[in-house]
């Protein structure tokens, strides 16, 4: 695979047989990125823990210290008062039937986050199958099924991220910006990993945090010493 020269560079700062502290794996990150916009930091977890058992998901939410840098757009699916309550909390979107609709004729997807209210789900439930894919289905867990859309929407936009594994058994999740600096991103890292552990499956046996690396959206990957967590 062919990389660029910035690319090459920042990858000679970092020693890819060794395992970073998390504060000096974040300085490595913000050290190597050099792109001319604010890179997004994203962590990668892999679990000692089989997906495909339902004893053994890890999923949840948590709002991070210093959020994600990033706005997200809010998509509540609601009727009546709690419709005009969402709208009143700062939703970007609210609807029924109406934005089924748009998104299954429309192939609309101007939303990062899907909120719904419990006796919702019947009419979200159709479009499990265009959500399911994005991760984009309300689930109780992450607390987007939820009759108090209030709380919910002012904790997506305070920063919160939904944490779930994927087929290989892996975690993606953003923890901010190169800007935020070394101990931002180190305080939202310690954040989300704390959730991450406290989520082990009693059914999880062995190793359960096998890897774990931060990565800035352009550049090398840090490899971060799961022990020490």
């Amino acid at each position: 695979m062919f990389r660029g020269k910035k690319y090459t560079d920042s990858a000679k700062q970092i020693d890819r047989n060794n395992l970073y502290d998390p504060a000096e794996a974040m300085a490595l990150v913000v050290k190597t990125a050099t792109a001319k916009f604010d890179e997004t930091v994203e962590l990668h977890v892999k679990l000692g823990v089989d997906s495909r058992h339902a004893d053994q998901q890890v999923r949840g939410a948590i709002v991070l210290p210093h959020g994600t840098g990033k706005t997200q757009r809010v998509l509540v699916f609601a009727k009546g008062a709690k419709a005009d309550e969402a709208r009143a909390a700062g939703a970007d979107f609210v609807g029924e039937m109406d934005m089924v609709e748009k998104i299954q004729k429309e192939n609309w997807f101007d939303f990062d986050v899907v909120v719904a209210t419990p006796d919702m789900m019947g009419v979200v439930g159709r479009l499990g199958k265009v959500l399911g894919p994005k991760g984009l289905m309300p689930s109780p867990k992450a607390g987007t099924v939820t009759m108090d859309v209030t709380k919910a929407i002012n904790e997506i936009k305070a920063g919160k991220v939904e944490y779930r594994l994927d087929k290989t058994n892996i975690i993606h999740c953003p923890i901010g910006k190169v800007s935020f600096g070394t101990e931002k991103l180190a305080e939202n890292f310690n954040a989300i990993m704390g959730a991450i552990i406290k989520a082990k499956p009693s059914a999880a046996k062995g190793t359960y945090i096998k890897s774990c690396t931060v990565v800035s959206t352009m550049g090398p990957g840090v490899k971060v010493n799961g022990a020490k967590l």
